[in-house]
């Protein structure tokens, strides 16, 4: 199933693994992957504390716990053998977070989701009719800038301002809680949809990683699962449109910062999305972060800093600007999920993150916390 994750041979690459005794922080080498967990890093947390990861990460000695391509295809819900190890999302005691409406077709569609409460067939319509109004292009209009409060003055005496137009050409950034440390799913794993809705889609991200000093350290890249229509009937449901069981998935690992990897191949990066439903069904689309109207680094400013501190760190969602308007099934009710479906979401610096779409009280539970980590490490002497 490697094939599936497409890893790239270059760069240095972090992730969790399970094991009968603990969770296992891991690196892969030349297809293998090595269990590198220690007394100064028992977490991925810990790893990323530290002043220099990927020196960390090059000159830890490791044990190899199985073939990159054994531990991929046991990664899959569907054929998983638990007794053997398998990719946990690559991230633990970290904050996940997410910022939003951070493309200009990510802030239109938002708007079209307000306007339409929740009605994907009157999506259309109002799609047509925002566009006419401020246009498709966006993407030079700095979010707080002297001419992005011209528009809003505008747009307010027109009638047609909106909470999603704030955050996404206003002084300020939407940043909202993704889901609780430890609840992010990885490779393979299943990802959920509340069962209330009828109108939901994946959302292709990257995600920064953060120290808890603010400094990033790496990224990876993952789905921000969105249910539509919960979202659309009102902003003040966010927390039931986004934060469900297993409704985050990251990985399939963290690319550390390194001499072949930077801040800038993150701006420049492509993120890739497929879609394959067993009814036939295909779509596919890509998202560009150099359209992206505010930087990776403006965001996690926006998240963390005096006014908001994360001692365990934080992994940031940076938004997408593709969300799937293709129609499924009756001609302009657009994209929704059916269960069953297959995510890929890629990109080249960092491979690719495969789950399976299901309902959320149908993944497995979320049971595995913070206080049961802290003491298998403990039992296992590592803190």
């Amino acid at each position: 199933m490697t094939n599936q994750m497409h890893l790239p041979t270059e760069g240095l690459f972090v992730g969790r693994a399970s094991s009968a005794s603990h969770p296992l922080v891991v690196t892969v080498r030349d297809g293998t992957v090595f269990d590198i967990t220690s007394r100064t890093a028992p977490t991925m947390r810990d790893l990323c504390e530290m002043a220099d990861p990927a020196g960390h990460v090059r000159s830890a000695k490791g044990k190899p716990i199985g073939s990159l391509d054994d531990v991929a295809a046991n990664s899959f819900e569907t054929r998983r053998d638990p007794a053997k190890p398998y990719l946990l999302s690559p991230v633990d005691l970290q904050a996940v977070k997410a910022s939003g409406v951070t493309f200009v077709v990510s802030l239109l569609e938002r708007v079209i989701e307000e306007q339409a409460r929740g009605s994907a067939e009157k999506a259309d319509a109002i799609r047509a009719d925002i566009a006419g109004l401020i246009g498709h292009d966006l993407s030079k209009l700095k979010p707080g800038s002297p001419e992005a409060m011209e528009i809003k003055a505008k747009l307010i005496a027109r009638g047609a301002w909106s909470q999603y137009l704030e955050v996404g050409i206003g002084p300020d950034a939407e940043i909202f809680t993704k889901c609780q440390p430890m609840a992010s799913v990885g490779f393979g794993a299943d990802v959920g949809l509340h069962p209330v809705s009828t109108w939901n889609n994946p959302e292709p991200e990257i995600a920064m990683i953060a120290a808890s000093s603010g400094r990033i350290v790496g990224a990876t890249i993952g789905n921000d699962v969105n249910l539509r229509d919960v979202e659309g009937r009102s902003a003040l449901l966010l927390g039931k449109a986004k934060d469900n069981n297993a409704s985050a998935a990251l990985g399939p690992f963290i690319r550390l910062f390194d001499d072949t990897f930077s801040i800038d191949d993150v701006k420049r990066a492509v993120v890739r999305l497929k879609v394959e439903g067993e009814d036939g069904f295909s779509l596919e689309g890509a998202s560009s972060m150099a359209e992206i109207s505010r930087s990776p680094e403006e965001l996690i400013a926006a998240a963390m800093g005096p006014h908001h501190q994360y001692p365990d760190g934080l992994a940031l969602y940076l938004g997408t600007m593709f969300v799937p308007s293709k129609d499924r099934g009756e001609k302009g009710k657009g994209f929704t999920h059916k269960v069953g479906d297959i995510v890929t979401i890629s990109s080249e610096k960092f491979g690719a993150l495969v789950n399976r779409v299901r309902l959320s009280p149908d993944c497995p539970h979320w049971t595995y916390g913070a206080s049961r980590l802290m003491r298998e490490l403990a039992k296992a002497d590592l803190i």
